[in-house]
């Protein structure tokens, strides 16, 4: 009997992840991509002599990838490392910079002028954060639900002690453990750069902050992110796994119950037994199965990340005054946030995200050179859809990172490139440029994310981002992980 074939769409983490499980156990996998490479947001370019990874620089729960691996039987393929100060942070009109340690006892120190018992404060709130994070994970995060009331039977067996975390904000929480407004901000950045603010997240992502101060930190891999994608690619290889790239998914053929092909650009037809989404899961099912839940006015009106605004600067010589990870954030933190979701404008005096790769790894800079990646979070196109200022962003994060570091980056530039929302919503098919896709406040996560199995066509699935558990590296490789079982139960290899 031969395998059943399964043609997954898109070769983002999720779906190479989901391609590595199912071919190690016999699935005939298929994989269609947009662009000229694997990877999706996870992505590299060179240019000038420098490398860049395109999107994310780090990640927390590490072992999320050695589970990968472990579940087929092969060492995990590039070398994981252990980001120690985890990242530094910046504010404006302050002359200290904050390392932010897993240590406490070092993260104490740092913080020892503006908390007073900051570590006994922080122990306690990151046993609530602990106690939140384990009490979740196998009830709600690794777990496959098949409709709502079997996710809120669920639920309900979580400790009741945690129901009033339901009713309050990220930010209300922290206020409830700390004083300091410097250690508020700074514990709240694990949601402001995951594409939601503190105000309208609800305190239960306080897990967060166990995750990179206690539980397992963040990491990188040695060589740069790209790493993770050309470790996998040759074990897809091995099992025979076909990879078609330049080619975009522009139909979705189905019947009733089943779909049937998706046609590219080129007017071909791929057909398979099954089939797997590693695009947005909400926009999938409006643009390609019209699904009335799903047009775009219910999709405008759910919540969603920030979009990313990225540039990629190669500069000539050293930078003494920045590591490898830093942010840098104004001295309105409630103001930038409240008005970021809804300004039509270039946000002015911009909070940003700068990842100095050639710190750690310095192959990926010529020598005596630098390469620097910076992401601004921004509205969505639903809120600035036209990106004609893209230019006075890029001039004035560029003049506050050179001032904050007492270093002449504009006039060093040897290469420079910019990515608005716009050019990630094309690169990616991004809903209106959510960097991130679905948010994840209480009616957005678990069953109400939109279904890894789809509600009519029942050899379709989904991975990635706006499906179950959510966003994030590690979290789309659970993701993969649940997508198999459905497939393992619903159309087992015999």
């Amino acid at each position: 009997m031969e395998n059943k074939s399964v043609i997954i769409v898109g070769a983002g983490l999720g779906g190479l992840a989901t391609a590595l499980r199912l071919s190690y156990q016999g699935y005939a996998v298929t994989i269609v991509e947009k662009q000229s490479n694997a990877g999706g947001r996870l992505n590299t370019f060179e240019k000038d002599g420098f490398t860049f990874d395109v999107g994310p620089s780090f990640f927390s729960m590490s072992y999320e990838f050695v589970e990968l691996f472990k579940s087929i039987g092969e060492p995990i393929p590039f070398e994981l490392n252990e980001l120690n100060p985890l990242y530094t942070v910046n504010i404006a009109g302050q002359d200290r910079v904050y390392q932010i340690y897993k240590d406490l006892d070092k993260l104490a120190a740092e913080f020892k002028d503006v908390e007073a018992n900051f570590e006994e404060k922080a122990r306690k709130y990151l046993i609530g954060a602990k106690q939140i994070f384990h009490d979740t994970e196998y009830r709600v995060v690794k777990k496959n639900f098949d409709n709502i009331m079997q996710f809120l039977a669920s639920m309900a067996t979580v400790p009741l002690k945690h129901l009033p975390k339901l009713f309050r904000t990220f930010w209300q929480e922290l206020e409830r453990h700390f004083d300091s407004e410097e250690v508020k901000i700074i514990f709240s950045l694990v949601a402001f750069f995951l594409g939601a603010t503190p105000f309208n997240t609800p305190s239960v992502y306080n897990l967060l902050n166990y995750t990179e101060l206690e539980h397992d930190g963040y990491w990188n891999v040695k060589g740069g992110m790209y790493k993770i994608v050309e470790g996998i690619l040759p074990m897809l290889e091995k099992k025979g796994v076909k990879f078609i790239y330049n080619t975009e998914i522009v139909k979705a053929n189905y019947t009733s119950q089943k779909l049937t092909s998706v046609t590219d650009q080129f007017e071909v037809d791929h057909t398979a037994d099954l089939f797997v989404i590693n695009a947005d899961a909400a926009w999938f099912r409006g643009k390609f199965l019209n699904r009335a839940k799903f047009t775009e006015e219910k999709l405008d009106a759910l919540e969603w990340t920030l979009a990313p605004f990225t540039i990629y600067l190669g500069i000539k010589g050293q930078i003494p005054g920045i590591h490898h990870h830093n942010y840098y954030l104004g001295d309105n933190f409630r103001d930038y946030a409240d008005t970021i979701f809804r300004s039509s404008v270039a946000p002015q005096k911009p909070y940003y995200y700068v990842n100095v790769a050639s710190k750690s790894n310095p192959s990926c800079a010529p020598e005596g050179c630098e390469n620097l990646f910076i992401l601004c979070p921004v509205p969505d196109r639903r809120v600035k859809p036209n990106w004609d200022d893209a230019d006075t962003l890029v001039n004035e994060i560029i003049e506050d990172l050179g001032n904050r570091v007492g270093f002449d980056i504009k006039n060093n530039i040897i290469t420079k490139t910019v990515y608005t929302p716009i050019e990630w919503e094309k690169m990616f098919n991004l809903y209106r440029g959510s960097g991130l896709g679905l948010a994840h406040g209480l009616n957005q996560i678990g069953a109400f994310r939109p279904k890894n199995k789809d509600e009519k066509l029942n050899n379709l699935y989904y991975v990635g981002a706006s499906t179950v558990p959510g966003t994030g590296l590690p979290i789309v490789v659970i993701g993969s992980k649940l997508v198999t079982e459905r497939i393992n139960n619903e159309y087992p290899i015999i």
